[in-house]
């Protein structure tokens, strides 16, 4: 199927803004793939044809073709031309009742469900944090890996498997995290989870049958991790976070038996546990205090080299957590898990009785992949695409919001921004989403005050998405 001619557009290239031919373009584009207009399989009209159609020069549209390329949204494919490959997410039209209004969503006190209700509110530009670009997810690698397994599976691999995760993943990991993160392991050592956050609860759930009442957080921290351990009835006493990571010397204050940690790239501030803050660690786990280290973005590293785990330094006071959530897709729910000895026994219990193990045929696809290699080239094509958007919401903030103090911007998937001004960042967020973007308030994450703030995810939104973004962020800063 071709699209012939600019008709499918259904507007005039005169609509668009001076100077922003190409951006306008990509846009209409991208709406078009988005509604069906040009559908998946699809080829775009000629560069040269489309150009006459419009009446601009070639270059502005070879210029929103590459755009899309970049999106991941077409393909070149030689001379079959540019071919519609995937189509960006649509929002389901909603039924009565409606989406909550922004001010419902952004709340002081929000509740257990405002991560579900902020992401089902439609909008035009989504910079939620913690989401990678799902558009590269390796479609034809994992197909190509999942008829390699299926041929090779018995009849008697369909039953059910082992709830600690299929032993071929677990070797694959224990090898995964040997060379990527310096971590020492067997594939006895690893538990396959839902991802990090039912890790967190079913350890939050040994832990609280143990006696532990508390399990202290950096401020800020994951708003949506502080709600699993309460969900546990677990007290989250806070433990400031500066420029070297969590102050331990105020967690030994604390009396907490137990500690939540980002060191990788701490979230929501992007800071990387410091050389003495991490000796004053071990120095507090040797002397009984556990650490439950989540490896949050260790993986998209662009302006620092990589940082040790913590578990590989201190392996029986070191719960560590791991996922492929922030450089794969979420939707696979697949997560890993280093369990003191101590605790193993408990936690894989707790994971038998609440869902018998994970889905053993994407366990198996996934270890694949990772000992193939192609999980290594998998990354190294979304970091640099990841690079792109992160540097294009730095330009974005430079032009449009200068007084902005950026974190975080050495690796990641997300940028706080924070400003030393007085103004409600819940209300920032309230008029960005009325605007039709998404963000979230650093005021979530935070359990004592601190300077307003957004933290903006880059990741999952092309580079003019993001541009304009910003731009909106900035008006309504005037």
């Amino acid at each position: 199927m071709t699209a012939e001619g600019s008709d499918f557009l259904q507007l005039d290239i005169g609509d668009a803004p001076p100077g922003r031919r190409s951006d306008w373009l990509a846009s209409r584009l991208r709406h078009a793939i988005s509604d069906g207009r040009l559908p998946v399989g699809s080829r775009l009209p000629a560069t040269r044809a489309l150009a006459a159609d419009l009446r601009v020069s070639r270059g502005v549209v070879t210029e929103a073709y590459q755009r899309l390329v970049e999106d991941g949204h077409v393909a070149g494919r030689g001379r079959a031309g540019t071919v519609v490959v995937a189509a960006p997410a649509r929002t389901k039209e909603q039924t009565t009742p409606g989406p909550p209004s922004a001010g419902t969503i952004f709340r002081p006190a929000p509740g257990i469900g405002v991560f579900d209700s902020l992401r089902s509110t439609p909008a035009r530009i989504d910079l939620s944090p913690g989401v990678p670009d799902l558009t590269a997810f390796p479609r034809t690698a994992w197909l190509r890996a999942e008829r390699t397994v299926l041929n090779n599976l018995s009849a008697a691999d369909f039953g059910y498997g082992d709830p600690r995760g299929a032993p071929a993943l677990r070797l694959a990991i224990a090898h995964w995290i040997a060379r990527t993160r310096g971590i020492t392991a067997d594939a006895d050592d690893v538990l396959i989870v839902a991802g990090v956050a039912q890790g967190l609860g079913l350890l939050a759930q040994v832990l609280c049958d143990t006696g532990i009442s508390e399990i202290a957080v950096e401020d800020p921290s994951s708003l949506g991790a502080r709600q699993h351990l309460h969900d546990r009835r677990l007290a989250t006493p806070p433990i400031r976070v500066d420029d070297e990571g969590v102050d331990v010397a105020e967690l030994v204050r604390s009396g907490a038996p137990a500690v939540l940690l980002t060191p990788a790239h701490q979230f929501p501030t992007g800071v990387v546990l410091g050389g003495e803050r991490r000796r004053e660690l071990m120095r507090w786990a040797a002397d009984g205090g556990l650490i439950i280290e989540d490896d949050y973005d260790a993986e998209h590293r662009y302006d620092r080299p990589p940082v040790p785990a913590l578990r590989s330094m201190l392996a029986e006071q070191v719960c560590y957590a791991g996922s492929v959530s922030k450089w794969l897709a979420p939707a696979l729910r697949v997560g890993w898990m280093l369990v003191p000895s101590r605790y193993r026994d408990e936690v894989v219990a707790a994971k038998r009785f609440a869902d018998l193990g994970n889905a053993v045929l994407p366990q198996l696809v996934l270890a694949h992949l990772m000992e193939s290699g192609e999980m290594e080239r998998q990354l190294r094509f979304v970091r640099k695409r990841h690079r792109r958007r992160r540097d294009a919401m730095i330009d974005a903030l430079r032009t449009h919001l200068p007084d902005a103090v950026v974190h975080g911007a050495a690796a990641g998937l997300h940028l706080t921004i924070t400003f030393d001004a007085e103004f409600s960042d819940l209300d920032f967020a309230a008029a960005a989403l009325e605007q039709g973007v998404k963000v979230q308030p650093l005021s979530w994450h935070c359990q004592r005050p601190m300077n307003p703030g957004l933290v903006l995810g880059y990741g999952a939104s092309p580079a003019s998405d993001i541009a304009e973004g910003i731009a909106v962020l900035g008006e309504l800063r005037r």
